[in-house]
This record gives structure tokens, C-alpha cells and sequence, in this order.
């Protein structure tokens, strides 16, 4: 099995390990925005419409949780940047910053749990701006990472290039370069997340925030595993 994992290349399991992150930012997202108040977690893009219409007023739309999403996704990605801005790809730091968004998600889920299947508006802000906190050191260790058109938290930009390099946008053969599996992958799974992390929620509020945290966990142990035994001798 070790020898198996060292064959890999890291820039292979960087890959299928953050589309995995990706899938779980669909289920976050799905719990944020239809069992917290119509609060994204991950997508910023999502909370930033939200709040300009609910300025506007008369929506019905929330602008305290949007608000401090932001702040707190802005804050967790300054800490993912801070801890890893001297850092090799995937070290002890990288690992530690993945671990803690594992531990706070499935805190979180903890939280919802005990609070009950209608939890307080104090309860769900304060879940939602942790979690954007999370999210937010999540985006910032999979950016240090650097695999491209995967950014685990938005699929915007890659459905973008998605559109630009197939055949209509740039007259080139399908499938042929420009991460066109790559692209469709990391679509998919954030649209599979949301569609997940929105059946969960008929069971229970917390549900989809634990499974994330043990999904995001198992691929921090598998990414810190590979990191280990290729640095190992042969």
C-alpha cells in the first residue's frame, strides 16, 4: 500500500484530494444557505449578491450573517496565508490547517446537534461565521497547494475556462488538454455536495456539517500520508 502512495505524484493526489474539499464546500454550502439563513459558507460570490439585495431592502433577505461571513472568510484566509507563506506544498503546517477546519466543522455540527432542529439566531450566526472562518483557511491551503482550476470553494472561474477552451469557445478538438476533466470534475461535485449536503438536512441540521468535517478529515490523513512516505527514500 506504501509503495502504491509513493507512485503517486503529488500534483495527481493534490488534485483528487481537493476536489473531494470541493465536494465537501457544496455540502457546507447547502446547510448554510437553506438551514442557516440563506448563508453561504464557502461561495463568497453567493454572499456578496445576497447582501447587496438585502441592502436594497424589503427582500427578507438576512445582512448580519452575510456580513460577517465575509469578515470571518476574509480572516481565515489571512491565517491559512499567514501560517503557510513560507511553507513547502504540503508540509506539517498544511496538514495542520486542514486538520483544524476537519475539528471545526465537525465542532460545529456539535453545536447544531445540541441546540436542536430550530436552533436560535444567535446559534446559526455564529455557526455560519466559523464556518466561513474555516472555509476560509481551507481556500487559502488549497491556493498554496496551487492545483489548478480548483479552488475547493468556487466553481465560477472554472466553468469559465471550461467554456473558453472547448471546442466553441476555442475551435480546438475536445478533450484534448485544458484540464477539461478537471474542470467537469470539480462542477460535478460541488453540484453533488449541495445535492447531498440538501438530503442531509431532512435528517438534521448538523448532519451535513459532521460529515464534511470527517470527509475533510479523511483526506487531510491521506494527504499528510502521501506527503510522508514521498519524502521518504526509496
Amino acid at each position: 500500500m506504501t509503495r502504491r502512495l509513493r507512485a503517486v505524484p503529488a500534483e495527481r493526489m493534490h488534485l483528487w484530494l481537493m476536489l473531494v474539499l470541493t465536494f465537501t464546500t457544496g455540502i457546507n454550502d447547502a446547510v448554510g444557505y437553506l438551514g442557516l439563513d440563506k448563508v453561504f459558507t464557502g461561495n463568497m460570490t453567493g454572499n456578496v449578491v445576497v447582501l447587496g439585495m438585502a441592502l436594497a431592502g424589503g427582500s427578507g433577505l438576512p445582512v448580519l450573517g452575510p456580513a460577517l461571513a465575509l469578515v470571518g472568510f476574509m480572516a481565515g484566509a489571512a491565517l491559512g496565508g499567514r501560517v503557510l507563506s513560507r511553507a513547502p506544498a504540503w508540509d506539517r503546517r498544511t496538514t495542520g490547517l486542514f486538520a483544524l477546519v476537519a475539528v471545526v466543522m465537525v465542532a460545529l455540527s456539535v453545536l447544531l446537534f445540541a441546540a436542536g432542529a430550530e436552533p436560535g439566531r444567535g446559534v446559526m450566526v455564529t455557526t455560519t461565521t466559523i464556518a466561513a472562518v474555516a472555509m476560509g483557511t481551507q481556500a487559502a491551503a488549497a491556493r498554496h497547494l496551487a492545483v489548478k482550476d480548483v479552488t475547493t470553494v468556487v466553481v465560477t472561474s472554472t466553468i469559465t475556462g471550461l467554456a473558453a477552451d472547448s471546442p466553441f469557445g476555442s475551435g480546438k478538438a475536445p478533450w484534448r488538454g485544458g484540464g477539461t476533466l478537471r474542470r467537469l470534475g470539480a462542477v460535478v461535485l460541488i453540484l453533488l455536495g449541495a445535492l447531498f449536503g440538501a438530503l442531509l438536512l431532512k435528517s438534521h441540521l448538523g448532519l451535513g456539517l459532521l460529515v464534511a468535517g470527517v470527509v475533510i478529515g479523511g483526506a487531510t490523513l491521506l494527504g499528510a500520508w502521501h506527503a510522508r512516505v514521498a519524502a521518504e527514500p526509496s
